[in-house]
């Protein structure tokens, strides 16, 4: 198995967006060159306008030349990658100075832009392209691996947030698998098999995204091993009809809430209650919550809650900034949370259908 290719350090140049930056760039480049030469006095237009071309033809045929070899550039070790790359740009800085010169070099008997010599000519379009080439090069080098840190970074937190989601649920589960062995084999059995599912999703890699119908069948199967222990008690009414079961959900989020309703909730009450899971979808915007009943002395937990929203909270602040929430809405007798994220498809939902 090949490994996959590293990621090269030098922008994809072939885009707009690049392409407006590298025109930018070397637009200010060609004013500064124009000012250092003319000093503070009246700016030569001509000068000014004829300078601009000719750094523009560089910066434009280098970034095409870099676009071109982008791929082949990635294949190489870091260290080779950034020599060569600095060794074209100054190849196309040669080869264009020798191109206008040929344009532009003076004859007898005609004027001429240049009062220098083909050698001096040459040497000062390399010597700055040198300079420009390596403090570029050197900003994409920084700002590649500024990106990768990040990336890695977001994904090493998602990946911990989740870690804290897996014993919430795991040692309940083993428990009461272990008290069904012997009374009912067949029913641990099944247990065994939510929980396997379970685990798988818990597995899975941080940053996944499932669609709800994947999700909601997660939580049942979470809520069929915890009725095994709580029987009667636990009660669930689902309100969730008007869901396009399509849309995605970063995985294991609903199940959080639900346990936390268990646990803080339901296994408080003597007689037990219900548990409601709904939601809705208004302006693009996913909303879906758990709420429950607690005793009415609102003996809950607070560390326990806090800790599982807390987590719930940080992995949409993750996926999805400011416009991923988890709202809490309390009184004496009923505990309500709802997070909101955007409401989008799952990337395989057309190809389920």
């Amino acid at each position: 198995m090949s490994l996959p290719q590293r990621a090269s350090f030098v922008p994809d140049l072939c885009g707009l967006r690049a392409l407006f930056a590298v025109v930018s760039v070397a637009q200010l480049l060609a004013f500064m060159l124009s000012v250092a030469r003319a000093g503070f006095g009246p700016l030569a237009w001509p000068e000014l306008a004829l300078m601009s071309m000719y750094v523009q033809w560089i910066a434009m045929a280098a970034a095409a030349m870099l676009c071109l070899t982008r791929r082949t550039l990635a294949r190489l070790p870091a260290l080779w990658e950034s020599l060569l790359a600095y060794v074209l740009v100054l190849l196309v800085a040669a080869v264009v100075a020798e191109l206008a010169w040929q344009v532009l070099a003076p004859r007898e008997g005609e004027a001429t832009l240049l009062t220098i010599d083909h050698g001096e000519f040459a040497a000062r379009t390399l010597s700055i392209s040198a300079i420009v080439a390596a403090v570029v090069l050197r900003y994409f080098y920084v700002q590649h691996h500024w990106q990768e840190r990040t990336a890695a970074a977001a994904a090493a937190r998602l990946q911990a947030l989740q870690a804290r989601i897996r014993p919430h649920f795991l040692f309940n589960c083993m428990n009461t698998i272990a008290s069904l062995i012997r009374v009912d084999p067949r029913r641990a059995e099944r247990a065994v098999e939510d929980l396997s599912d379970l685990l798988r999703a818990s597995l899975a890699d941080a940053g996944q995204f499932v669609t709800l119908a994947e999700e909601f069948e997660l939580v049942h199967r979470y809520l069929a091993i915890e009725a095994l222990r709580l029987g009667e008690r636990l009660q669930v009414v689902w309100d969730i009809d008007a869901l396009p079961q399509h849309l995605a959900i970063p995985q294991l989020s609903l199940q959080p809430l639900v346990e936390n309703a268990i646990t803080h909730g339901i296994e408080l009450l003597a007689a037990g209650g219900v548990i409601r899971i709904h939601g809705r979808v208004t302006d693009q915007i996913l909303e879906l919550g758990v709420a429950n009943p607690v005793p009415p002395q609102g003996r809950l937990s607070a560390r326990g809650n806090h800790l599982a929203q807390d987590n719930l909270r940080q992995r949409l602040a993750a996926h999805f900034g400011p416009a991923g929430e988890l709202r809490i809405e309390q009184t004496p007798n009923r505990y309500c949370a709802t997070m909101r994220l955007p409401a989008a498809e799952s990337p395989d939902a057309h190809r389920d259908r």
